[in-house]
């Protein structure tokens, strides 16, 4: 340490001699140069800060170092690190006060600096003997500091804001016996000092809220503190960002709402402000520009910190930051950053305080950390991280866990990106993204994504660039997913058109579009459109790809399924096996979609009431799923359900149910409670229970069904409305008609709101509701109710359709009544 107290023995170096040295002895009574052994402290000395009025929490944290100081030795020493504003201070400060009694001297020595650190411990020599202040000179005064220390016990010294170990080594060199408490941003070290090492972390929330309160409504009674909670959040419960944002808001007579209004308009402002009567020079910005200055030897550090803070502040997986420089120079910055407690590393990954992040990535031309192309070029950095660290396929579940640990951090990048900072790499990352969300069933991500993708992809690369009808044409599907058939059609005959137009006829993008959009209409019970549509989609895709081509083969499997619907078996059954056939044949008997395709032969035979040929296909079908897929895998638990809903279809309830309960306790483990294929697992089992009679089962996991649906879904998505309605035909067969008569109204009047009123579901609540009225007696509402379903369903499904037939046995009976 340039400057720093020099090491000695107890009682050399204390006063210079030379050419026009003063003459201390005469100037002295001979008692005030007499040995630092001889010299007892006065009872009581202490010049620790004041200001611990608002100190709050910590009680653990008081409690370790407590712990840490007790040990027995010659000199206790313990270090006290964390991040610049985290509390090291204030903490230590509370210590110190608390044991001013029991030791004596407890001194205070701000330590950042040689120079600071030479005048903290001439001020102890001075406050031992006051006559040594004008006569000796401050080196020492210090040195005579040391030597005290050196021979004596029971004292306390506070070495504040250390900046590295070896700026105290020497003073802690010649300590003997005693306790000292160091305090510091660096976090490595100290083991070379002996000490007992303790990480501070930030204040726990209901701390952090009783300390901004105490602050802020000081001498204010009746202070507006709404949005407290959410206001030392933002700031990462940080003491010293809470205490400075509470001195704001006391001085401005601002709400915490109204801080966090300022805070989000003009960040670089505030995180550089300090209220009237605080120190404007340690405000969070300037005290971690000082940290980053200290870095200058790791010039990857602060490039690393801002990269980043465009994360979320949740763990970052190591991985995600190999494509960033080269493995030595992206471990020293690592370290480095770790070490002054600006990130939290482990083996896994790293964390960064919010607030951390909030400063590094705000733009501040004053500060040389945070200039506007240095924040702009990490930005991209860490997206491209991001991008070229996603897996390439979403549906596969063992990407999942490397998905999941990267979504909060696209989350975060997709949520800052300035519109103008937005590039190609950002949408194709929120492309594929949104793919993954759409398999996760959390659609309304999916969305989101897609539509950004969309929106950067036309502003970036033009409104009829492929990626930009591409990502539309993907919008539109996870529209028709979450049951927004309004919207998907909209975008599904824009994208037609337009790919028609841009690319031709005949393109491969432009027929997928026009499947796409048959399907849309299928599944918005528009039969007479759907069908052509499909037919001559199939009919292009024979004449310009061939017989074999992906797009063929799912061309002719959505037409089956569109006859299937209709009801025309006749045309579906054969259209179904022939596609069952052709996949075997292009794409393996163990491909995925081949194994689809014969389960969707399975369906149409249980649809035609041939459950001996139906049973067995599901069976070999579980069976080729386990055998390629595994137990767990998706498409495995898929083919389970079906086949126990071909049981539960055959009255085989012994074999159905139990099917139902493992399906269901798999996919709760494998794909999560909220999926929603784990809610349709839990109307399935609960449906089965009902099937069976049991009731008392089954109204109770309907009930909780719907809940979920509500709570994971939404009101208005068709899996919720298929829910409700399941629920109200659970009360009407468990006679509880007060209950299912109102539930099937409402669920009538949502299906008409968001599905239409030609919808197949629709039409299928109100034959509900129909019947139940009927159960009800209510003839004069059932009668007209069937009549008019009838006639509907006749006009939209067909004079052969089965719920025409069904609907028209029910009429009839009715009637007779």
């Amino acid at each position: 340490m340039g400057g720093s107290v020099r090491v000695g023995g107890d009682n050399e170096g204390i006063i210079s001699t030379g050419p026009g040295a003063t003459n201390i002895q005469a100037v002295l009574p001979a008692e005030a140069l007499r040995p630092v052994d001889q010299v007892d402290a006065v009872p009581g000395l202490s010049n620790v800060p004041a200001g611990q009025h608002d100190f709050v929490g910590r009680s653990d944290e008081l409690a370790d170092l407590e712990e840490a100081l007790a040990g027995a030795g010659p000199v206790v020493v313990a270090a006290v690190h964390g991040l610049g504003g985290v509390g090291k201070s204030t903490l230590t400060a509370r210590y110190a006060a608390a044991h001013a009694g029991r030791l004596n001297p407890v001194w205070w020595v701000t330590a950042d600096t040689a120079a600071s650190l030479q005048a903290g411990l001439a001020a102890l020599t001075v406050g031992l003997q006051p006559e040594l202040a004008a006569v000796l000179p401050l080196e020492a005064l210090a040195e005579r500091a040391v030597g005290w220390l050196a021979c004596h016990t029971g004292w306390l010294l506070v070495l504040d804001n250390v900046t590295d170990p070896a700026d105290v080594a020497p003073v802690l060199a010649r300590a003997r016996s005693g306790r000292v408490v160091v305090t510091s941003r660096l976090g490595e070290g100290w083991h070379r000092l002996g000490a007992r090492t303790l990480r501070l972390d930030v204040l726990a929330e209901e701390h952090a809220v009783d300390l901004l309160t105490r602050i802020a409504a000081r001498d204010r009674p009746g202070a507006d503190l709404d949005g407290a909670a959410e206001l030392v959040r933002e700031l990462g419960c940080l003491p010293l960002a809470v205490e400075q944002a509470a001195a704001y808001l006391h001085q401005n007579h601002l709400s915490p709402r109204a801080y966090l209004q300022l805070l989000a308009e003009h960040p670089a402002v505030m995180y550089d402000q300090a209220a009237l009567g605080a120190d404007s020079e340690r405000t969070i910005a300037r005290i971690w520009r000082l940290t980053l200055d200290r870095l200058a030897e790791t010039p990857q550090a602060a490039d690393l910190l801002r990269t980043l803070a465009w994360y979320a502040p949740e763990q970052i997986p190591r991985t995600l930051l190999t494509g960033l420089t080269d493995p030595p120079a992206l471990q020293q910055a690592l370290g480095a950053l770790a070490a002054y407690n600006l990130i939290t590393l482990n083996q896994a990954g790293v964390t960064v305080h919010r607030l951390v992040q909030a400063v590094a990535r705000t733009i501040d031309p004053g500060d040389p950390h945070r200039r506007p192309d240095a924040v702009t070029t990490a930005l991209h950095e860490a997206t491209r991280l991001l991008r070229e660290a996603i897996p390439d396929q979403w549906r596969e579940p063992s990407t999942w866990p490397q998905w999941r640990a990267l979504a909060p951090h696209i989350d975060a990048v997709a949520d800052r990106t300035p519109t103008d900072d937005q590039t190609t790499t950002l949408a194709d990352l929120l492309f594929k993204t949104g793919g993954f969300h759409f398999e996760q069933g959390a659609l309304d991500q999916a969305i989101n994504y897609r539509t950004l993708a969309s929106n950067t992809f036309a502003r970036l690369l033009g409104e009829d660039h492929p990626k930009t009808l591409d990502s539309r044409t993907t919008l539109a599907y996870a529209y028709e997913a979450a049951g927004d058939l309004g919207r998907a059609i909209s975008l599904f005959e824009a994208a037609v058109a337009d790919c028609a137009r841009v690319l031709g006829e005949d393109e491969y993008l432009t027929l997928a579009s026009r499947i796409h959009l048959a399907s849309a209409y299928h599944h918005a019970g528009d039969l007479r459109r759907a069908i052509p549509l499909l037919e001559a989609a199939l009919a292009d895709c024979l004449r310009v790809l061939d017989e074999d081509d992906y797009l063929t083969l799912g061309a002719r499997n959505n037409l089956a399924y569109a006859y299937r619907d209709a009801g025309d078996l006749g045309r579906a059954i054969p259209l179904f096996e022939a596609t069952a056939a052709d996949c075997a044949r292009v794409l393996g008997e163990d491909h995925a979609d081949t194994l689809t395709a014969r389960n969707n032969v399975a369906f149409v035979y249980q649809d035609a009431g041939d459950l001996g040929r139906a049973i067995p296909l599901f069976k070999a079908n579980l069976a080729d799923c386990v055998r390629v897929f595994g137990e767990d895998k998706p498409q495995t638990l898929a083919s389970r359900n079906y086949l126990a809903l071909a049981y539960e279809d055959a009255g085989d309830l012994e074999r159905a149910i139990p099917l139902f309960e493992a399906t269901l306790a798999a996919r709760t483990r494998v794909l999560s409670k909220d999926h929603p294929d784990t809610l349709a697992s839990q109307l399935y089992l609960a449906g089965a229970y009902q099937s069976a009679g049991d009731l008392e089962q089954a109204i109770p996991l309907l009930e909780e069904t719907l809940a979920d649906c509500v709570r994971v879904l939404g009101e208005d998505r068709p899996q919720t409305l298929g829910s409700r309605n399941n629920l109200a035909c659970a009360y009407r067969d468990a006679g509880d008609l007060g209950r299912a008569i109102p539930l099937f109204e409402m669920t009538l009047a949502d299906c008409v709101r968001v599905l239409g009123e030609d919808h197949p579901d629709t039409l299928l609540v109100r034959h509900h509701l129909a019947l139940t009225y009927e159960a009800a007696g209510d003839l004069g509402r059932a009668i007209p109710l069937f009549e008019s379903t009838l006639a509907d369903c006749v006009r939209v499904l067909g004079e052969d359709h089965p719920e025409t037939g069904r609907i028209r046995r029910n009429l009839e009976s009715a009637a007779r009544r």
